[in-house]
């Protein structure tokens, strides 16, 4: 029923005009101050999703061995502001929604891109003061998980058409959200940044959350050809994916562009893609998944042995490679016996 719902969103353009009114026009909304925060942007559930399971298990303590207090959220609305861009027309089945993570410090849309998202009936939101300069954990990512969250209560959105993009240091910040939040966002326009996962850097989910990320998820790679250094980060990052059995992965080379936001033609073939978003094969996903399992659990029982023997050492060398490497799906196992070799 998703790939047929997908399938038809070519096609919704030619559906809803006719029933908008003429004097419909679309909306660029500047300065725009949220509300409403969502336990998803907390700090403990931030670091939950992102960072590895023996680093957000040591959080609370390195910050109060710090003197200081942990917050809930990491971020204050009331001093943060959105750029927001709402088409005119609605699609019948609500807004798509487009959360943009910039390098740049603005609160600005790529200007060729309004008439895409008028076409794709595609909301835009992207946070201002969020670029690359910016701590990722406490600030590009929960802006960004915020403005879906405020989006979503503002506007009517179709859950199957929202994505996280992002350009350059951003789209590296957008993977990981695609990646942690996959119950938010069904897939992502990595436009010219990528890295791999599984490792400290980019860690992976909890197993429910990564269950998730492989069975719906789909990631569109847009780089430009000339762009040599991120397009070998590129294909380290898709083998990684498909080593973790993410398959739901396409890659586009932007024609004659070097490192650059992409056009809004490319964006347009990018949204096609993710409309028609395939089913990953079954019986693939499960037999890749069956292999990684069986690499935990070899690793895990290795730190119960060497434990056993009286190894501490090793077995705490061990426990933060599988750490970086399983990331969440070894949790909550290593950090159970984490905690039985501490000192």
């Amino acid at each position: 029923m998703g790939s047929t719902r997908h399938c038809i969103a070519g096609i919704f353009v030619a559906a809803f005009a006719l029933a908008v009114p003429r004097h419909a026009v679309a909306q660029t909304l500047n300065d725009v101050h949220f509300t409403d925060y969502t336990p998803l942007s907390s700090n403990m559930e931030l670091a939950r999703r992102l960072l590895t399971p023996l680093t957000s298990a040591a959080l609370p303590d390195l910050v109060a061995k710090s003197g200081r207090r942990l917050s809930e959220q990491p971020v204050d609305l009331a001093q943060e502001s959105f750029v927001v861009y709402v088409p005119a027309l609605k699609p019948a089945q609500g807004y798509g929604l487009l959360v943009f993570v910039p390098p740049w410090n603005e609160a600005k849309i790529p200007p060729e891109w309004t008439d895409m998202l008028d076409q794709y009936g595609l909301i835009f939101v992207s946070a201002a003061k969020s670029g690359n300069d910016a701590n990722p954990i406490g600030r590009r990512e929960p802006l960004a998980v915020l403005a879906e969250q405020n989006i979503a209560k503002r506007y009517p959105l179709d859950p199957a058409r929202i994505y996280v993009s992002g350009f350059s240091g951003g789209s590296r910040i957008a993977m990981r959200l695609a990646l942690g939040y996959p119950d938010i966002f069904r897939g992502a326009i990595l436009n010219s940044g990528s890295d791999p996962i599984g490792d400290a850097i980019v860690p992976l989910p909890p197993k429910d959350l990564f269950a998730l990320f492989q069975d719906r998820s789909h990631l569109v790679y847009l780089t430009g050809e000339r762009d040599m250094f991120v397009l070998q980060a590129d294909a380290a990052s898709r083998r990684a994916m498909r080593d973790w059995c993410v398959f739901n992965v396409d890659y586009r080379a932007m024609s004659g562009a070097g490192h650059e936001v992409a056009s809004a033609a490319m964006l347009g073939r990018a949204l096609d893609i993710l409309a028609k978003s395939p089913e990953p094969d079954e019986a693939d996903l499960a037999q890749c998944r069956l292999a990684t399992e069986a690499a935990l659990a070899a690793k895990v029982q290795s730190v119960k042995s060497l434990i056993a023997a009286g190894k501490r050492d090793d077995a705490r060398a061990l426990l933060t490679e599988m750490d970086g490497h399983f990331g969440g799906l070894a949790a909550p196992e290593i950090v159970a016996l984490a905690k039985n070799l501490a000192p």
